[in-house]
């Protein structure tokens, strides 16, 4: 159980003022003042240093709040997963993130799998882009996700879940077309925050280029209507393999990457570093990749 100092300086990490830390704790700004102290004389060292009209945490706090965080989020955990076994003899579910790319194209293959080898789990998946994600674990709403973006590496534990190639794809009937001869169409891509998006960007970025050198961008936060309209004719897109699959093979899309543009890219199940169901992920994940 976590004691009221470290919620307290959770909260002022969070709020970033001792007195905001304060009126959301309803205590005196004093106590919270007070609380950090005994914190930093167990620890030996300083952990917020003044920042403008409020305090941000030291290396030394940054340290602890991830630590502290998802020992926090694990307890939130343990409490559901106590209450669950109170009540319904069972166990609190298992609160999934999921990318929208994993969650159409690589859930629906995992997930009656799942359920099929637990018949009493219960599962609560939602689905979002990379950032967003990653802000629900933080926050303790979902348990850990399966993202195709980038993540701080030092707050989140991974493991590849599978490597997926990322091709460019244009409407039925075009064969594979260079460099310029894309950059003179409109792009069709993801929301800004998408790990699709990010990868598109790094990868263009490496050789000089960005989104803005096409000839017209238009943002979509949907796979499906992204597809549609490229099916259409309406523009080029880049998406990953396992999501154009089916309309490849049925003759709706082509695969139009240019030989300079082959690209791979990992798709991980990440959570909070120092999580104490680590093991129990890891677990998840190799029956996952079976």
């Amino acid at each position: 159980m976590l004691d009221y100092r470290t919620h307290t300086f959770l909260t002022v990490c969070r709020t970033g003022s001792f007195t905001r830390a304060a009126e959301q704790l309803h205590v005196t700004q004093p106590a919270v003042s007070q609380h950090v102290r005994q914190l930093e004389r167990h620890y030996g060292c300083a952990l917020f240093a003044k920042a403008g009209r409020g305090v941000e945490p030291t290396e030394e706090g940054e340290l602890l709040y991830r630590a502290l965080d998802a020992a926090e989020n694990d307890e939130r955990r343990l409490r559901a997963e106590l209450e669950a076994l109170r009540r319904e003899g069972g166990r609190a579910p298992l609160r999934l993130g999921c990318t929208r790319t994993v969650a159409d194209h690589v859930a629906p293959r995992i997930l009656p799998a799942h359920l099929l080898r637990h018949p009493a789990e219960r599962v609560c998946m939602r689905a979002g882009n990379t950032a967003e994600l990653v802000a629900l674990i933080d926050r303790g709403e979902i348990d850990l996700a399966l993202v195709e973006g980038s993540f701080d590496r030092e707050a989140f534990e991974s493991e590849v879940f599978s490597r997926e190639r990322f091709v460019a794809v244009a409407a039925a009937g075009e064969g594979p077309l260079g460099i310029d001869a894309l950059l003179g169409r409109r792009l069709v891509l993801r929301e800004p925050g998408s790990g699709t998006r990010e990868i598109l960007e790094r990868h263009l970025a490496a050789r000089g280029l960005s989104v803005s050198d096409f000839a017209d961008t238009v943002e979509v936060a949907s796979i499906p209507a992204i597809k549609a309209c490229v099916a259409a004719g309406v523009g080029v897109s880049f998406l990953y393999r396992v999501a154009v699959e089916a309309e490849l093979a049925a003759g709706e899309l082509a695969d139009v990457t240019p030989e300079g543009l082959a690209l791979e890219h990992d798709f991980s199940l990440i959570w909070q570093r120092g999580s104490r169901y680590a093991a129990r992920y890891r677990s998840l994940l190799r029956e996952w990749r079976a």
